[in-house]
């Protein structure tokens, strides 16, 4: 999620490089973060417009919830999602929490703070 100049927010998708560490394991490059944050959202939760704290990488871990930008465009987040939040400035986002669950998600500022978009 990014923010253009004219304060609309959008999602991108971007692809991410692995290489083979062995016959097992593939890498990306490290991306420095200064720590983790483990969080819970509660069933039924709405959080309407707002923006990021900070540029963060938002990893979801259990649980469903929809993020909503101010372009319109609607994306469901579950486990094993990884979005990189730096709309930190315009009209921002919304999440909503089903009734059906719980969402627990962990929060990795960057320690890079410049947004890529």
């Amino acid at each position: 999620m990014y923010a253009t100049p004219d304060g609309e927010s959008h999602f991108a998708d971007i692809e991410v490089s692995y290489e083979a560490v062995n016959d097992w394991i593939s890498r990306a490059n490290a991306i420095g973060a200064s720590s983790v944050t483990f969080n819970t959202a509660k069933a039924g939760m709405n959080y309407e417009w707002h923006n990021a704290p900070r540029r963060q990488f938002v990893i979801g871990l259990s649980g469903t919830y929809e993020v909503v930008v101010s372009d319109g465009e609607v994306r469901q987040v579950g486990p094993g999602t990884v979005l990189l939040a730096e709309d930190l400035t315009g009209k921002g986002h919304i999440m909503r929490v089903p009734a059906s669950n719980d969402v627990h998600y962990a929060a990795v500022p960057l320690q890079d703070q410049s947004p890529t978009a």
